[in-house]
């Protein structure tokens, strides 16, 4: 493309952003809207108000919807994958079968490195806890929706920007660094895993908040007309594809490390040794 033509596509990008943002001041804020934005926030946090049917069982929040739907697509996905790719890997790999290698290859490394005693089991759970992070971050990039028990139609947020999913990855994570310091060092590795008691808050809470600003934010533009144009599109895939790759990589390093502390085998200091070297040496 010459240096005309790209003038051109920018001069013309241009005036189309500053068209739909005079556009956008013009139309002014919105009215009746069904809900006030500090009714929209609250209900982003709390998932009190807009609440689905659960085949008939219980009302639960969007967040326990999009939970449920992001595990059955990875289980799909993993059958299949099982069934008629891996039978087919061959010698030099092709595409797809590059991209599967690297992947389980990364975790991999990542929890050799960090847990050169016992890094099996690890290699498998980051493995799985990353892609679903990654999944299930930006499933709600798709737009797909769902009716409320009061008959709205509402966007299936994320499954861990809902408190009790972060919590208990949190936790799961927690009980998998448990393991591997009982695996390791036995009723040892278990004083070594609950001196860092706060583990489990912190990572369930950094996972929750940073997914969490993505979602208000991307509600706050989508409120306003003024905003809801060209911003959106920006701010909503900014913001889900960051949090997705950031906050994969943080929980999955951050479990293979604890994993790898407390699984590290710890000799037992013997007593007497120092008395026997005295000892020796007075004896010689």
């Amino acid at each position: 493309m010459g240096t005309k033509n790209r003038k051109a596509v920018m001069a013309m990008f241009v005036c189309t952003a500053a068209a739909l943002l005079i556009g956008a001041v013009a139309t002014g804020s919105p009215r009746g809207k069904h809900e006030s934005i500090r009714e929209v926030m609250r209900d982003a946090v709390l998932h009190d108000l807009n609440r689905f049917d659960f085949l008939g069982i219980k009302e639960v929040n969007p967040a326990f919807i999009s939970a449920v739907t992001v595990t059955c697509i990875l289980l799909a996905a993993a059958a299949c994958i099982r069934i008629f790719v891996i039978p087919r890997f061959q010698y030099v790999p092709g595409r797809f079968q590059l991209l599967l290698e690297q992947l389980v290859g990364m975790f991999d490394g990542l929890a050799k490195t960090n847990s050169p005693h016992r890094n099996g089991f690890l290699g498998v759970y980051i493995f799985s806890a990353g892609v679903y992070i990654f999944v299930g971050t930006i499933f709600e990039l798709f737009g797909f929706e769902g009716i409320t028990t009061e008959g709205m139609a509402m966007a299936l947020p994320a499954p861990l920007s809902d408190i009790n999913a972060a919590i208990a990855l949190g936790c799961l994570s927690y009980l998998v660094i448990l393991s591997g310091g009982i695996a390791g060092n036995g009723l040892r590795g278990v004083g070594l895993t609950l001196k860092d008691f706060s583990l489990p808050i912190s990572m369930s809470f950094r996972l929750f908040g940073a997914l969490l600003s993505g979602l208000l934010v991307t509600e706050l533009v989508y409120y306003y007309v003024q905003l809801s144009f060209i911003l959106p599109v920006v701010v909503g895939v900014l913001f889900t594809l960051l949090h997705a790759l950031i906050q994969t990589y943080v929980l999955t390093l951050l479990t293979a490390m604890f994993y790898g502390e407390v699984s590290e085998p710890h000799p037992k200091k013997k007593k007497n040794s120092g008395k026997n070297e005295i000892n020796k040496q007075a004896a010689a």
